[in-house]
């Protein structure tokens, strides 16, 4: 197994360097097929969001498209990798909401969590968590 960063993933998403990104391409179909087997942590894939959204302009919903189908690669290990799934969905649905909170919120709905302590009103705005100020 091995670590993937971030940069491969945005040579893979964005094609500035298309040569790199056709190789990348073949990692991923080898990692699809389980011929090789990569993991990444969470903050690398925070990082991915960031970039694509604040450096690369790409809007939310085509964030979500272009990451859900690698969080289902089959050969990729990732913790929390459903609740990222989810973070991506509330993500693209509230415009406003950050990636960080909506992972957070995803994060404590899948661990029944209903309340979240707060002074961040985007937590108003998720279903199924109500913000508790101290």
């Amino acid at each position: 197994m091995r670590f993937i960063d971030t940069n491969l993933f945005l040579r893979y998403l964005t094609r500035d360097e298309e040569e790199k990104a056709q190789k990348i391409l073949e990692l991923l179909k080898r990692v699809e097929k389980r011929e090789e087997k990569i993991i990444t942590s969470s903050l690398v894939m925070f990082e991915v969001i960031f970039t694509l959204e604040k450096y690369y302009k790409v809007s939310r919903e085509e964030i979500k498209k272009l990451l859900s189908p690698l969080l289902d690669l089959r050969g990729l290990k990732l913790s929390d990798k459903e609740v990222f799934k989810d973070a991506l969905v509330l993500f693209a649905q509230k415009k406003s909401l950050p990636f960080v909170d909506a992972f957070n919120a995803a994060w404590a709905i899948k661990n029944g969590i209903k309340e979240i302590y707060s002074y961040d009103t985007d937590f108003d705005k998720v279903e199924g968590i109500k913000r508790v100020e101290p």
